[in-house]
């Protein structure tokens, strides 16, 4: 299996849980992600390609796993910050 997933990755919680309302309020994700993201995804909204099992940590990849293609979820914390996924495909 693999799946296409785009993120915004910011340091703190509260940021993170303020985009993601702003999101679900209708703001487009990668404009947000362009103008928020500490990660070099930025540049292309987010979007971090096509990956496979364990290309990804795992709360990031167990997160995108329970996502739907054009679903976005909750915060996740990981090492990196925390993320905003979207996920954007899924094959396999």
């Amino acid at each position: 299996m693999e799946w296409r997933a785009s993120h915004i990755l910011v340091k703190s919680r509260s940021q993170a849980e303020e985009l993601l309302k702003r999101i679900k309020q209708g703001a487009q994700f990668e404009s947000l992600a362009r103008e928020f993201s500490t990660c070099s995804s930025k540049s292309s909204g987010g979007d971090l390609g096509w990956f496979g099992s364990g290309k990804m940590v795992a709360p990031f990849e167990a997160a995108v796993k329970r996502l739907s293609p054009g679903s976005v979820g909750d915060v996740v914390q990981t090492q990196f910050g925390y993320h905003i996924i979207k996920c954007t495909g899924r094959k396999g």
